[in-house]
């Protein structure tokens, strides 16, 4: 679901997120640094990922809970189905990203001069929770949060996101019955400097649920 309007959104006739997050909590309606196109959004999941989002209802919610996502306060991780076997089991992607020059509305990594702009320090930790030959299944825990950081991550690696065919290229895989990216945000922590921690868990809709389990038998 979309997080904002975009043009094509009304043609089509599906509300934004935005909108069905004003229609249920009017008061978030002037709250954020852009409340016209993201009332009380904190930060953004891409299209078609589902999962944990942070929506502040208030001003001075919205400022702290930027704060603690500027600080590196906010631990997050990610369930994700991606192409191919992981020969790693655990390990570490620290590629640079950047806007593509070539096509300014993709993120990716420098592979050779020239090929990105402002290249911007991103890490993401993985661990692999089951593999078969076409595919597996992971943990994704990125430290810092890029614009598409973890499909541009795992794209570069050579096991993209099953069914991200915007950052996937030649090797990206697509399971029957899958018909979004294979990505979702399943845990959120808030650490506030006055040691309070809040945790959040979102359990995998059933279109994951269901390639998970016919591919790997949990």
């Amino acid at each position: 679901m979309l997080t904002h309007c975009v043009p094509d959104t009304h043609a089509k006739g599906t509300p934004s997120l935005a909108e069905l997050l004003k229609d249920q909590f009017p008061e978030i309606t002037g709250v954020g640094d852009d409340p016209k196109m993201r009332p009380g959004i904190v930060h953004r999941l891409d299209k078609d990922t589902s999962g944990i989002l942070v929506v502040a209802r208030t001003q001075n919610a919205f400022i702290t809970l930027k704060s603690l996502f500027a600080s590196h306060r906010v631990e997050k991780q990610y369930r994700a189905i991606v192409c191919g076997s992981m020969r790693e089991k655990q390990g570490t992607i620290t590629f640079p990203i950047g806007r593509l020059i070539r096509n300014p509305m993709k993120r990716g990594i420098s592979r050779k001069v020239g090929e990105i702009k402002r290249a911007r320090h991103a890490v993401t930790h993985y661990r692999v929770l089951a593999d078969v030959d076409q595919y597996s299944l992971v943990i994704l825990m990125p430290e810092t949060g890029r614009t598409h950081q973890l499909r541009v991550h795992l794209s570069a690696l050579g096991h993209p996101i099953a069914c991200d065919f915007l950052h996937g290229g030649k090797k990206v895989c697509c399971p029957p019955g899958a018909g979004r990216q294979l990505l979702h945000a399943e845990h959120l922590a808030l650490s506030f400097p006055d040691g309070r921690r809040l945790v959040f868990e979102s359990e995998a809709p059933s279109d994951f649920k269901s390639c998970e389990e016919k591919l790997f038998m949990l």
